[in-house]
């Protein structure tokens, strides 16, 4: 008996932005997008592309939540009052504490992810101000609309601090017992030597031990930074240090993080001048035309080299 033919299923393809069934949910929750956001009554769709557009040192901030070890910078809030450090990590990756001081430190890498970490901080900075007792304040479950960090504070720019471990998570007290110090001690040593540039923003020189990377979020938006590093790297101006490789790039919250190989011994002083001059010719291929033949080819193998972390 002749078995019943059975025409594959298929379903149509995804609309140009949409996100298929299948693919990770771009909330970061590690689910797919039908067992999540997808779901029929599943968690709202707060996911947002690019969160910290329109904050300042947008394109550090990026930098600090996914590829910085330890780094600080001071927020000014609207309202005044009181202190703010917004910090790469905090203890027990914390949302934010408020300190015996009524200081309050928010954390960028944490362990919760509602789909919008900007609206994530602005909640949690908003609970932690809503108390005087010092402490960890959580943001426990999706805190639905309301304003971002972006939106609570007054600053134009950043003062970033890049920390060579976590003593910042005990500089504000004076006596610290042998427990605190042994669990400082053993943060400190996952910590990767890690310098801001200061040549050009937003670009951090780390040492991983087999070798040294220079990693760089740029603000510029993604089709048009590839044509421009397509240009570069099809004229051969793609090196930023002798014997560097730009390998490829991080996609995070919206933008890309172009990243360098470079050999041990480097350092981060060599490449002040060298990722300025980048940057300049960078700015000049922003403004290019149409692409070649032999610059369409390398835009190709560059959006092969792309891995998207948030």
């Amino acid at each position: 008996m002749a078995k019943k033919s059975r025409k594959p299923t298929t379903s149509a393809p995804a609309a140009e932005g949409e996100v298929g069934p299948r693919q990770p949910c771009p909330c970061g929750s590690g689910k797919r997008y039908k067992a999540c956001h997808g779901a029929a009554g599943g968690a709202a769709p707060t996911f947002v592309a690019r969160p910290f557009e329109g904050m300042p040192g947008e394109c550090d901030v990026i930098a600090l939540r996914e590829l910085v070890p330890a780094a600080t910078t001071p927020l000014t809030l609207k309202d005044g009052g009181r202190t703010i450090r917004l910090a790469t990590l905090l203890p027990g990756a914390a949302p934010a504490m408020v300190r015996e001081s009524g200081e309050v430190w928010l954390g960028l890498q944490v362990q919760h992810s509602y789909g919008n970490p900007a609206r994530d901080l602005g909640a949690v900075l908003e609970r932690a101000l809503a108390t005087d007792e010092p402490g960890i304040v959580g943001l426990p479950a999706d805190p639905g609309e309301g304003p971002s960090i972006q939106d609570l504070i007054t600053d134009t720019s950043l003062d970033i601090t890049v920390h060579d471990g976590f003593q910042y998570w005990i500089d504000d007290i004076p006596e610290r017992d042998a427990t605190t110090e042994a669990a400082l001690e053993q943060a400190n040593d996952g910590v990767m030597p890690t310098t801001r540039l200061t040549s050009v923003e937003a670009a951090y020189w780390t040492n991983v031990g087999t070798k040294e990377h220079l990693r760089w979020v740029m603000p510029h938006p993604e089709d048009q930074l590839l044509d421009a590093l397509a240009r570069l790297h099809a004229a051969g101006q793609d090196s930023i240090a002798e014997g560097s490789r730009f390998v490829g790039m991080f996609r995070a919250h919206g933008l890309l993080a172009p990243v360098w190989d470079l050999p041990l011994g480097t350092g981060a002083e060599v490449l002040e001048e060298p990722a300025a001059r980048f940057a300049a010719d960078l700015e000049k291929a922003l403004a290019k035309g149409d692409l070649t033949a032999e610059e369409r080819s390398a835009r190709a193998g560059l959006a092969n080299r792309q891995v998207t972390i948030r």
